[in-house]
């Protein structure tokens, strides 16, 4: 299988939970301190460690620590591969995978 398909799962089951997906929207607006969202969702450390660390893995949020905290942002560049190879895959182009001649032709 294709990596940017193996990538792109990866992405999408990160973004299948909702408090995900929340966060994500949180960090749109910018780098947020994992304290300020703890606060938005009251829940635990390790549960927010365990969500951000899951986001991290799927490449779209960067962390960097300062102090005691985590300060997370939105890894744009890994964003923007990902709307354009989603948008590929949900479109009609030229070099899509429908075009291809399979091996037994």
């Amino acid at each position: 299988m294709e990596q940017k398909y193996i990538q792109n799962a990866k992405v999408l089951k990160a973004l299948s939970d909702p408090k995900r997906l929340r966060i994500i929207d949180m960090l749109s607006c910018g780098e947020m301190c994992a304290c300020k969202i703890l606060e938005e969702f009251h829940i635990t450390q390790p549960t927010l460690s365990h969500d951000m660390k899951v986001l991290m893995d799927a490449g779209i949020v960067d962390a960097r620590p300062e102090g005691k905290w985590m300060y997370y942002s939105l890894n744009n560049n890994n964003l923007q591969v990902f709307y354009k190879q989603l948008g590929e895959m949900f479109s009609n182009t030229p070099d899509c995978i429908c075009h291809r001649k399979s091996d037994s032709e």
